[in-house]
């Protein structure tokens, strides 16, 4: 049964009041958590509690402090301590409690921030016995993705999304329902995203802490054995880590996120840890599919990806959706080309002139004609002219050819490749690369050594959720909105 809620406005004040009588004896520990404390004074946790209700029955003893909990999990996250490391220093620093707004009394034990977990995200995790996997000997080699293991599948997939399907029943639903609505919806209301973005999806290796050798429960004397053992991460599998050259043990995180190009901040909308070995062709698809559901207000102008995404079946779904396709071409998709045969086309799709240059993109004629002018080069100053010229259009406005996306939606994507466009929308893309450094790297995810799905998902969120309190942090103080120091009225106590 879901206890006593207190509301943001009666944290605020809590907050303010208790951290105000510290301030008047020793101020200098509140300048050490001056930013965490910041984050958490603007972090409204009331549109948690329509989330969560349902997962608390109507009857029984009580679960207390459920917001301040939560706020526990982004405090220590921001200082990079476990639960055993949290739970030992909130007993002995007024300050961290006061912020988290705990009361001196009802320091919750540490059962309760596991039970919280294991409500959010219903995932079987217990240890369970079966044969252990070795990790595999032959390298794929650097830079290069681990093959699809069914090829074929994406094809598939779109096919069903097209039709209708939803993946509705995953269990990480209400992790990323609260993601959306208490973290990224805020950030939408102070301008920090708008409701038409462009996005870039990219999968990143997430390691498990548990070991791959797994817990011998047989009575063999030799280690080397095929008999089943026990192993506490039992949904971690091997997959293949492109960038490092080397096999990992653990999950793939495939993460959406978008830019701000004025406040130059990289924030995350979208979050999901999946099979290891899974190819990100795949986790493309399921998680636009995923995202169009949990954001229907939003629209998704743009999708940005590097070249795991370049099938033809993801062209067609994003084609279906009326969102930009840009993405990098796979050098070995080769040969499977359907414009005209008459036409002399570019591996980029860009048509040559009859004097062997690239013609210049000049626009796309709109929804009634849905094709691609190009012009002459010559006329447009970016090529010497040739004897071929003299032959090739009597016109002063210069050779014209259209190309339609129908042909080939691969090659002729409405923003055309190499275009001006093209290239500055892709380089949005590493605002993906750089999201997986601050939630990988700086919120300490990947030497966390947490182990399971269940809570590798849920402290993956919760750095997420410090990315976007520092970006709505930085964005307050330069609007000077928000002001450390006014709330306690520090300058003038020290």
């Amino acid at each position: 049964m879901l206890g006593t809620w207190r509301s943001h406005d009666d944290y605020q004040r809590f907050v303010v009041k208790d951290l105000a009588n510290l301030v008047q004896t020793n101020p200098h520990p509140l300048f050490e958590h001056e930013k965490i404390i910041s984050k958490l004074y603007i972090l409204n946790l009331d549109p948690l509690l329509d989330i969560i209700k349902h997962l608390y029955s109507a009857t029984g003893r009580k679960s207390k402090s459920q917001p301040e909990i939560f706020r526990a999990f982004i405090l220590m996250n921001h200082l990079g301590l476990s639960l055993d490391q949290w739970i030992h220093k909130v007993k002995y620093n007024a300050v961290l409690r006061i912020a988290a707004g705990f009361d001196s009394d009802s320091l919750p034990a540490i059962a309760s921030y596991y039970d919280f977990i294991n409500r959010i995200i219903r995932i079987d995790e217990k240890p369970r016995a079966k044969h252990k996997k070795s990790k595999p000997s032959k390298k794929i080699g650097k830079g290069k993705k681990l093959p699809p293991k069914n090829p074929g599948a994406v094809g598939r997939l779109v096919k069903q999304i097209l039709k209708g399907r939803r993946f509705n029943t995953r269990p990480e639903l209400c992790l990323q329902k609260i993601f959306a609505e208490v973290c990224v919806r805020p950030s939408l209301e102070l301008g920090l995203l708008s409701r038409v973005l462009t996005v870039s999806g990219d999968g990143t290796c997430i390691h498990t802490g548990a070991s791959h050798f797994g817990v011998k429960t047989c009575t063999c004397k030799t280690f080397v054995c095929d008999c089943p053992r026990r192993f506490s991460d039992p949904n971690a599998t091997w997959g293949w880590d492109s960038h490092k050259d080397q096999w990992f043990y653990g999950y793939t995180g495939y993460f959406i996120s978008t830019y701000n190009k004025n406040l130059k901040v990289d924030l995350p909308i979208y979050l999901r840890l999946v099979d290891a070995k899974r190819h990100d062709s795949i986790s493309a698809v399921v998680a636009l599919a995923e995202l169009r559901d949990l954001y229907p207000d939003l629209t998704i102008d743009t999708f940005l990806s590097d070249s795991a995404s370049d099938n033809y079946p993801t062209y067609e779904l994003l084609h279906h959706w009326n969102i930009n396709a840009v993405i990098d071409l796979n050098k070995k998709n080769t040969g499977n080309n359907k414009y005209p045969s008459y036409l002399e086309i570019t591996d980029k799709g860009v048509p040559v002139c009859p004097a062997g240059h690239e013609m210049i993109h000049n626009g796309f004629c709109g929804k009634d004609r849905c094709r691609i002018k190009w012009r002459c080069p010559r006329v447009l100053g970016k090529a010497p002219q040739t004897d071929a010229c003299t032959s090739c259009s009597p016109s002063s406005y210069g050779r014209v050819i259209y190309t339609k996306p129908d042909w080939d939606l691969r090659l002729f994507t409405k923003i055309p490749r190499g275009s001006l466009k093209w290239k500055l929308k892709m380089n949005q893309r590493t605002a993906a690369e750089r999201v997986n450094n601050r939630i990988l790297n700086h919120y300490g995810i990947e030497q966390s050594k947490n182990r399971g799905k269940k809570r590798i998902s849920f402290f993956t969120t919760i750095a997420a959720f410090n990315v976007h309190l520092d970006a709505q942090l930085k964005l307050l103080n330069s609007q000077q909105k928000f002001c450390f120091n006014d709330l306690f009225d520090i300058q003038s106590a020290a």
